[in-house]
């Protein structure tokens, strides 16, 4: 329903408009929080290991003691993207860029340390599956709106027909590319799902190769039309298609008793490669030369910086990331708790008469904070 109002107001210059639906739009999930609409068993102060800190917080102190270490390093691992984006903000790319590898590398060894190593395995492989593939959308965005001052021979699409067109169809295809995954790759084994929506990913990219070449206009096709028809389709199509499997490999990963805190790091560590492929991207158009705004605009290294950051790498790199995955079906659990006694080796770490009396009741640690 956004899209609908995001084209034009884009092309009428409302961007304060803009701002201000973005800011209620992001308020509204605390509705349902507050009113208690999450499917969660509230928890009492009356438990055992439970503190109060405020009328409105309680602490489990038990499960913070069972599982003191992978809790700390969930919470600071949090901070990561916070201070990307700080350094991003103040200081220039290559410092960001510098601050990020070594952020990266620290959260590596840190996971390799303190999690069972198909933790490690899986969050690098998706790790580095994303980071093969640097955003360079906004190189295109600038492409394909450029005015014809800046880009005579540009597509020159409206925000209206790029943003708010464009996204209903892809809005309308997420919802088929759903049905599609669940028909069809959900009873596949987790290595050929990512092999086949990389791939697919890579090659849906040719399409903005021709538009850039203008190859289409050769063959009397219409930028709109082919657009239309090629990109705004796959793009969300393979989107989804990738998703799906990584947000399922995530939940599979995750330790009984601790599936949102840990879900939430791996997830965190996907969203900071995330933001340090957008910081990589920014890099590569900056380093290419390329001038996107202005009235003399120059896209020459467009089209051969896609083919080799769009096509080439996520092939050469993604492809061989993905076996770091274990080959099991989607359906199949990915790691054996008992066999791989975690919990164990931090219960013995700890101790304590408070960890016996908890170890003694069947309880979940999440949440830490209610």
């Amino acid at each position: 329903l956004t899209r609908l109002d995001v084209g034009p107001l884009s092309d009428a210059g409302y961007w304060h408009i803009l701002f201000w639906i973005a800011t209620i739009l992001s308020i509204t999930p605390f509705y349902p929080t507050i009113r208690g609409w999450m499917p969660e068993k509230k928890r009492s102060s009356d438990e055992v290991g439970m503190m109060e800190l405020c009328p409105c917080c309680l602490f489990d102190s038990g499960g913070f003691k069972q599982k003191r270490t992978p809790f700390i390093v969930i919470t600071l691992s949090g901070l990561a993207g916070p201070v990307l984006a700080a350094v991003t903000t103040f200081a220039d790319l290559n410092i960001g860029l510098i601050s990020s590898a070594v952020m990266l590398l620290v959260l590596a060894i840190t996971t390799w340390l303190v999690f069972p190593r198909v933790i490690f395995y899986v969050s690098t492989s998706m790790l580095l599956i994303n980071l093969s593939s640097p955003t360079i959308g906004s190189a295109l965005s600038y492409f394909y709106t450029a005015s014809e001052e800046c880009l005579p021979d540009g597509p020159h699409f409206s925000y209206t027909y790029y943003i708010t067109v464009t996204g209903i169809v892809s809005s309308v295809v997420s919802f088929l590319a759903v049905v599609l995954y669940q028909a069809t790759i959900s009873s596949w084994r987790f290595r050929p799902a990512f092999m086949f929506t990389i791939v697919a990913g890579s090659l849906s990219t040719i399409i903005d190769v021709i538009i850039v070449q203008r190859w289409n206009i050769n063959f009397g096709i219409s930028d709109k039309l082919f657009f239309f028809l090629g990109n705004a389709v796959f793009e969300s199509l393979v989107g989804i298609l990738l998703g799906l499997p990584m947000s399922s490999i995530f939940a599979k990963i995750a330790p009984p008793g601790m599936e949102s805190a840990v879900f939430a790091y791996v997830v965190g560590i996907q969203n900071f490669g995330n933001m340090l492929s957008g910081l990589l991207g920014s890099g590569i158009i900056q380093w290419s030369g390329m001038t996107t705004v202005g009235d003399n605009c120059d896209f020459g290294s467009l089209a051969e910086m896609i083919v080799m950051w769009k096509i080439v790498i996520p092939i050469l790199v993604g492809i061989p990331a993905t076996f770091l995955v274990p080959n099991k079906l989607q359906t199949e659990p990915l790691i054996d708790w008992k066999e791989e006694k975690w919990y164990g080796s931090e219960h013995e770490e700890t101790g304590g008469a408070v960890q016996k009396e908890a170890d003694s009741k069947e309880t979940h640690a999440e949440p830490y904070f209610v």
